[in-house]
């Protein structure tokens, strides 16, 4: 018997609802994405997608749950941390791990501050723990902050924009071309400048 078929109706709902919002706010952003779509596409009343999450607030933050599932970088090799870490990257996006929360959590912090605050706790909470367990604590906000950027501006730049040269480009030339600045951010010197 499929799995489906086993799950209460209440509970087939609730997935009925959550594959609609993770469509509407894929296509629409959080924005323009509305309850009544998304209840559409479900094949259900407005009201029901109501019971079940109160508010599009929450179906949103509900949509956008998301571990990053970072790799322990203490099991890496130092001179190989970069590279891994964006082929994991790349991984989550495209990959056979493809991750579907990705995309709608970028498209909707550019006009929501609701999923901005969301994207900036997954990654500086978890780059910035994946980070910490190999530099100095003293370092690790930085050093997070910098490979965040470079994260998100791969993600933005691929996915979101799909500016010709990075979306056309495959992912062995992305991590060829990305991998030093990321490796450098990792296990590299930074740059300190003293006030003067």
């Amino acid at each position: 018997m499929p799995v489906e078929a086993r799950l209460k109706k209440s509970d087939r709902t609730r997935l009925a609802i959550l594959a609609a919002a993770r469509e509407q706010f894929a296509q629409h952003s959080y924005d323009r994405a509305s309850i009544r779509a998304i209840a559409a596409q479900a094949q259900i009343d407005p009201a029901m997608v109501l019971r079940y999450f109160t508010n599009k607030e929450t179906l949103f933050a509900t949509v956008v749950e998301i571990d990053l599932q970072l790799p322990d970088l203490r099991a890496v090799d130092a001179d190989s941390r970069g590279e891994v870490l964006l082929r994991h990257f790349l991984g989550l996006w495209e990959g056979k791990a493809k991750y579907d929360a990705l995309p709608i959590l970028l498209r909707s912090a550019v006009t929501y501050e609701t999923a901005a605050a969301r994207l900036q706790e997954v990654f500086l909470r978890q780059v910035r723990g994946m980070v910490a367990a190999v530099v100095p604590e003293s370092e690790a906000a930085r050093r997070a902050s910098l490979v965040t950027s470079q994260l998100l501006g791969l993600a933005l730049t691929r996915y979101v924009l799909r500016l010709p040269d990075m979306a056309d480009r495959d992912a062995d030339g992305l991590v060829a071309d990305m991998a030093p600045t990321v490796q450098r951010y990792l296990t590299g010197r930074l740059n300190t400048l003293e006030p003067g």
